[in-house]
């Protein structure tokens, strides 16, 4: 197993996991709403840790592809959300839910709202998924 691989697995499937226990806590243990947006970034997020871990296991080659493609997409909605949260514009994603995807609920240093950190999450995987690995020879 190329021990490039072995280690962006392990660095994906953290990063996507602490992601994963971190928007459930939002949800459910302080009872945050999410909106449209929010789970169409839970669509695209929620996958990654399991296949990373499978791909970890059965040293899947394809694995960038699927985490890239994902976090891609994912980064996508991310980029919009924050954009739409930070000027304020109404949207028709949201234009269906009772809950604003422009509220914002927690926000940390003044301007590190939830979709920006779905948005850093989404980057750093998919950054990690195109990076090409080095062949180690020990």
């Amino acid at each position: 197993m190329n021990i490039g691989f072995k280690y962006k697995t392990i660095l994906i499937s953290v990063i996507s996991g602490i992601a994963v226990l971190g928007s459930l806590f939002f949800s459910e243990y302080l009872k945050l709403p999410p909106c449209n947006l929010c789970w169409y970034q839970r669509i695209f997020l929620y996958p990654i840790p399991i296949i990373s871990i499978v791909a970890y296991r059965t040293n899947d080659l394809l694995f960038n592809f699927y985490t890239g493609i994902l976090s891609f997409i994912g980064l996508l909605f991310a980029a919009y959300h924050t954009y739409i949260q930070n000027n304020q514009y109404n949207s028709m994603f949201c234009s269906i839910s009772s809950e604003s995807c422009t509220t914002i609920h927690y926000e940390l240093f003044g301007f590190v709202t939830i979709p920006f950190l779905s948005f850093i999450t989404f980057l750093s995987i998919f950054l990690i998924s195109v990076l090409k690995e080095r062949e180690y020879s020990y």
